[in-house]
């Protein structure tokens, strides 16, 4: 058998096995009311139990949220003079979405899109760096998204019931550190030139194993550290995003729920703790996040004083609506042309501090994986 096969089949094997664990040990829990209240009594009544209008909520939030971020990533791109259309881009952000969906690891579409859009393109390192880009301001505005919207909330005291533990007050705390911390590191690196970035990235290749994986990151982020207009405006869509992806979580939570199943964190409460659990779906090694992302809302729920069984319950919902729209996203792909490429940007609208490009075989050879048969470009 071959290796990758195998390696794969064993990530399907483990997010299986945590996905049985977390639904068994939430299936009848002592003292409670668990998920075999939710199927004896929402699903197998023929959905008389089914919140319909809060599953539609929920799919419509999370649709429009998923648009926004193939938006920000057609940003990305286009700010660094690469031909591509919004329409080419939502397309193969279409079938990233398909693959992030069904792939082990929850990046796999994030390969797919570096890879079609990187064997168009002249600069190939550029195109990669946008996608590894897309996915650390992604993370970074989550943290922006925790650490503001958190502190509005503490400040006009609408975390004051959780008590004296103040388990949200604790993550935002955590969360302002650490921008603290990364808006220092930002600011820093504008005292930088073109060459000493560069020198400092073949000091982190040196690094054993991971150094070359280290040093592509840290060009990706200097070749954006270079246009700061484009990036406030991509954490800006980000944040968006998450504004649609929380409440989108929270109705999917509401579409099986009822009083007997115990108490349910807020919404405001909703704004913190789901993205860290979009954080801990993130973690390689299972497929679309399954198995992994249902005990972190098991966790997290009964962290913020609210039942485990229902961030289980709220995360399988979700995870139905990402299947859909993944599905959506391949037919989307298959069934509509590619359309035009467009043209480069005028020299103009590039940034004047836009630095050199890069050595392309270090980033192709971290990040560009062979594309697989069958895969063509847009």
């Amino acid at each position: 058998m071959n290796k990758r096969l195998a390696f794969n089949l064993l990530k399907y094997l483990l997010a299986i096995s945590v996905l049985t664990y977390v639904v068994s040990s939430n299936w009848g829990p002592k003292g409670g009311t668990g998920l075999r209240y939710v199927w004896e009594n929402h699903v197998l009544t023929g959905g008389a139990g089914v919140h319909w209008d809060y599953l539609f909520y929920g799919f419509a939030l999370f649709a429009v949220g998923v648009v926004l971020t193939l938006v920000r990533w057609y940003l990305l791109v286009r700010c660094q003079g690469l031909p591509l259309t919004l329409w080419n881009a939502i397309r193969l952000g279409m079938i990233g979405c398909f693959f992030n969906a069904f792939l082990p690891g929850s990046v796999g579409g994030d390969i797919i899109k570096a890879a079609a859009l990187a064997r168009e393109q002249s600069r190939r390192t550029v195109a990669v760096a946008t996608v590894i880009m897309d996915r650390v301001i992604g993370l970074w505005g989550l943290f922006w998204f925790v650490g503001l919207l958190g502190g509005v909330f503490w400040l006009t005291g609408q975390l004051e019931a959780e008590g004296p533990e103040g388990r949200s007050k604790r993550v935002i705390v955590i969360t302002l550190a650490f921008l603290a911390v990364s808006v220092v590191v930002w600011l820093a690196m504008g005292f930088l030139t073109n060459e000493r970035a560069e020198k400092f990235a073949l000091r982190l290749a040196r690094i054993p194993k991971v150094g070359g994986s280290v040093a592509e990151l840290w060009r990706a982020v200097w070749l954006y550290r270079c246009q700061p207009l484009y990036v406030c405006v991509s954490i800006m869509l980000s944040w968006l995003g998450f504004a649609l992806f929380v409440p989108s979580f929270y109705f999917s939570a509401l579409t099986l729920y009822s009083d007997e199943l115990g108490p349910m964190p807020t919404l405001q409460q909703h704004f913190i703790l789901v993205p860290i659990g979009l954080i801990i779906a993130a973690v390689p090694g299972f497929p679309g996040g399954a198995g992994i992302s249902e005990l972190g809302f098991d966790k997290l729920y009964e962290l913020f004083k609210g039942t485990g069984s229902i961030g289980v319950m709220g995360s399988l919902v979700q995870r139905i609506i990402q299947w859909a729209i993944g599905l959506i996203g391949y037919v989307f792909y298959v069934a509509v042309p590619a359309g035009p490429v467009a043209g480069s940007l005028p020299p103009k609208k590039v940034a004047a501090r836009q630095p050199a490009e890069l050595p392309e075989e270090t980033a192709a050879q971290v990040w560009l994986p062979a594309p697989a048969e069958g895969t063509t470009a847009s």
